[in-house]
Protein backbone atom coordinates (compact mmCIF):
# COMPACT_ATOMS: atom_id res chain seq x y z
CA UNK A 1 0.00 0.00 0.00
CA UNK A 2 1.24 3.48 -0.64
CA UNK A 3 2.41 5.62 2.29
CA UNK A 4 -0.36 8.07 1.39
CA UNK A 5 -3.03 5.38 1.68
CA UNK A 6 -1.51 4.15 4.95
CA UNK A 7 -1.65 7.67 6.35
CA UNK A 8 -5.30 8.03 5.35
CA UNK A 9 -6.26 4.70 6.92
CA UNK A 10 -4.50 5.66 10.12
CA UNK A 11 -6.33 9.01 10.16
CA UNK A 12 -9.73 7.32 9.96
CA UNK A 13 -9.00 4.96 12.84
CA UNK A 14 -7.33 1.81 11.55
CA UNK A 15 -4.66 0.56 13.94
CA UNK A 16 -3.04 -2.38 12.12
CA UNK A 17 -1.67 -1.02 8.86
CA UNK A 18 1.01 -2.78 6.84
CA UNK A 19 3.06 -1.26 4.06
CA UNK A 20 4.10 -3.87 1.49
CA UNK A 21 6.92 -1.86 0.00
CA UNK A 22 7.51 -4.05 -3.04
CA UNK A 23 4.05 -3.25 -4.42
CA UNK A 24 1.04 -5.04 -5.85
CA UNK A 25 2.88 -6.45 -8.87
CA UNK A 26 5.29 -8.25 -6.55
CA UNK A 27 2.39 -9.41 -4.35
CA UNK A 28 0.58 -10.90 -7.34
CA UNK A 29 3.83 -12.28 -8.75
CA UNK A 30 4.31 -14.24 -5.54
CA UNK A 31 0.91 -15.84 -6.06
CA UNK A 32 -0.66 -14.20 -3.02
CA UNK A 33 -4.42 -13.62 -2.99
CA UNK A 34 -6.02 -10.32 -3.96
CA UNK A 35 -9.53 -8.92 -3.65
CA UNK A 36 -11.50 -6.74 -5.99
CA UNK A 37 -12.92 -6.65 -9.42
CA UNK A 38 -10.93 -6.76 -12.59
CA UNK A 39 -10.22 -8.68 -15.73
CA UNK A 40 -9.98 -12.36 -14.94
CA UNK A 41 -8.16 -14.93 -16.98
CA UNK A 42 -6.43 -18.21 -16.28
CA UNK A 43 -2.92 -17.89 -14.88
CA UNK A 44 0.02 -20.24 -14.33
CA UNK A 45 -1.06 -20.80 -10.72
CA UNK A 46 -4.30 -22.35 -12.00
CA UNK A 47 -2.31 -25.26 -13.48
CA UNK A 48 0.63 -25.27 -11.06
CA UNK A 49 1.71 -28.39 -9.20
CA UNK A 50 3.64 -27.82 -5.96
CA UNK A 51 4.65 -31.47 -5.53
CA UNK A 52 7.74 -31.46 -7.77
CA UNK A 53 10.67 -33.11 -5.96
CA UNK A 54 13.51 -30.85 -4.85
CA UNK A 55 17.13 -31.41 -4.00
CA UNK A 56 20.22 -29.40 -3.11
CA UNK A 57 23.45 -29.00 -5.11
CA UNK A 58 25.56 -30.90 -2.54
CA UNK A 59 23.45 -34.08 -2.72
CA UNK A 60 24.49 -37.07 -4.83
CA UNK A 61 22.68 -38.11 -7.97
CA UNK A 62 22.13 -41.57 -6.47
CA UNK A 63 20.26 -40.25 -3.44
CA UNK A 64 18.17 -37.83 -5.47
CA UNK A 65 17.42 -40.33 -8.26
CA UNK A 66 15.80 -42.72 -5.77
CA UNK A 67 13.60 -39.96 -4.30
CA UNK A 68 12.52 -38.61 -7.68
CA UNK A 69 11.69 -42.02 -9.12
CA UNK A 70 9.76 -42.99 -5.96
CA UNK A 71 7.70 -39.78 -6.33
CA UNK A 72 6.93 -40.67 -9.98
CA UNK A 73 8.69 -37.68 -11.54
CA UNK A 74 11.41 -37.40 -14.21
CA UNK A 75 12.66 -33.94 -13.20
CA UNK A 76 13.86 -32.41 -9.95
CA UNK A 77 14.22 -28.72 -9.08
CA UNK A 78 17.50 -27.82 -7.40
CA UNK A 79 17.10 -25.32 -4.57
CA UNK A 80 19.61 -23.52 -2.39
CA UNK A 81 19.45 -21.05 0.50
CA UNK A 82 16.10 -22.47 1.52
CA UNK A 83 13.77 -22.42 -1.45
CA UNK A 84 15.70 -20.43 -4.08
CA UNK A 85 15.63 -22.06 -7.54
CA UNK A 86 19.25 -22.58 -8.60
CA UNK A 87 18.97 -25.40 -11.13
CA UNK A 88 17.09 -28.30 -12.62
CA UNK A 89 17.84 -31.98 -13.09
CA UNK A 90 16.27 -33.48 -16.18
CA UNK A 91 15.69 -37.17 -16.91
CA UNK A 92 19.06 -37.47 -18.70
CA UNK A 93 20.83 -36.65 -15.41
CA UNK A 94 19.80 -40.00 -13.92
CA UNK A 95 22.31 -41.88 -16.12
CA UNK A 96 25.19 -40.18 -14.26
CA UNK A 97 27.24 -42.15 -11.73
CA UNK A 98 25.45 -42.30 -8.36
CA UNK A 99 28.34 -40.52 -6.59
CA UNK A 100 28.26 -37.43 -8.83
CA UNK A 101 27.11 -34.28 -7.07
CA UNK A 102 23.87 -32.64 -8.26
CA UNK A 103 25.64 -29.26 -8.53
CA UNK A 104 28.08 -30.71 -11.07
CA UNK A 105 25.40 -31.81 -13.57
CA UNK A 106 22.36 -29.61 -12.98
CA UNK A 107 21.06 -27.18 -15.58
CA UNK A 108 21.91 -23.77 -14.12
CA UNK A 109 19.28 -21.05 -13.84
CA UNK A 110 16.25 -22.73 -15.42
CA UNK A 111 13.61 -20.46 -16.91
CA UNK A 112 10.94 -19.44 -14.42
CA UNK A 113 7.58 -17.70 -14.62
CA UNK A 114 5.45 -15.97 -12.01
CA UNK A 115 2.19 -17.55 -10.82
CA UNK A 116 0.17 -14.64 -12.26
CA UNK A 117 1.47 -15.14 -15.82
CA UNK A 118 -1.31 -15.61 -18.39
CA UNK A 119 -1.72 -19.36 -18.87
CA UNK A 120 -2.74 -19.14 -22.54
CA UNK A 121 0.42 -17.26 -23.52
CA UNK A 122 2.56 -19.58 -21.41
CA UNK A 123 1.14 -22.67 -23.13
CA UNK A 124 1.74 -21.12 -26.55
CA UNK A 125 5.42 -20.62 -25.63
CA UNK A 126 5.67 -24.14 -24.18
CA UNK A 127 4.15 -25.65 -27.34
CA UNK A 128 6.47 -23.66 -29.60
CA UNK A 129 9.70 -24.90 -27.93
CA UNK A 130 8.44 -27.73 -27.06
CA UNK A 131 8.81 -27.62 -23.29
CA UNK A 132 7.04 -30.12 -21.07
CA UNK A 133 7.63 -28.31 -17.76
CA UNK A 134 8.19 -24.73 -16.57
CA UNK A 135 9.20 -23.66 -13.07
CA UNK A 136 6.94 -21.23 -11.19
CA UNK A 137 8.76 -18.99 -8.72
CA UNK A 138 8.24 -15.84 -6.67
CA UNK A 139 9.79 -12.61 -7.96
CA UNK A 140 12.64 -13.27 -5.52
CA UNK A 141 13.28 -16.74 -6.99
CA UNK A 142 11.55 -18.90 -4.38
CA UNK A 143 10.11 -22.14 -5.73
CA UNK A 144 6.32 -22.35 -5.80
CA UNK A 145 5.89 -25.32 -8.13
CA UNK A 146 5.83 -26.25 -11.81
CA UNK A 147 3.40 -26.16 -14.70
CA UNK A 148 3.29 -29.30 -16.83
CA UNK A 149 2.27 -28.62 -20.42
CA UNK A 150 -0.39 -31.36 -20.43
CA UNK A 151 -1.89 -30.04 -17.17
CA UNK A 152 -1.99 -26.51 -18.60
CA UNK A 153 -3.78 -27.70 -21.74
CA UNK A 154 -6.29 -29.56 -19.57
CA UNK A 155 -6.97 -26.47 -17.43
CA UNK A 156 -7.35 -24.26 -20.52
CA UNK A 157 -9.88 -26.70 -21.96
CA UNK A 158 -12.07 -26.17 -18.90
CA UNK A 159 -11.18 -29.18 -16.78
CA UNK A 160 -10.68 -28.33 -13.10
CA UNK A 161 -7.15 -28.13 -11.72
CA UNK A 162 -5.91 -30.96 -9.53
CA UNK A 163 -4.85 -28.50 -6.81
CA UNK A 164 -6.72 -25.56 -5.31
CA UNK A 165 -5.61 -22.58 -3.22
CA UNK A 166 -7.02 -22.70 0.31
CA UNK A 167 -6.86 -19.91 2.88
CA UNK A 168 -5.64 -21.04 6.27
CA UNK A 169 -5.35 -19.54 9.74
CA UNK A 170 -1.99 -17.89 10.36
CA UNK A 171 -0.66 -18.20 6.81
CA UNK A 172 -1.31 -16.58 3.44
CA UNK A 173 -2.77 -19.83 2.13
CA UNK A 174 -1.61 -23.13 0.68
CA UNK A 175 -2.18 -25.51 -2.23
CA UNK A 176 -4.26 -28.60 -1.42
CA UNK A 177 -5.53 -31.47 -3.53
CA UNK A 178 -8.95 -30.92 -5.05
CA UNK A 179 -11.29 -33.36 -3.31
Amino acid sequence: MSPRAACRLEAIGFEKIYDYELGIADWKGAGLPTDGEGITFQVAADAMRPDIPTCEPQETIGAVRARVQEAGWEDCIVVGCGDQVVGRLRARSWSEDASVMVGDVMQLGPATVRPNEALGKLVTRMDRRPTSLIVVATPQGGLLGVVLREDAHRVLSGEPPEMVWVECAGCPGQWRPLV
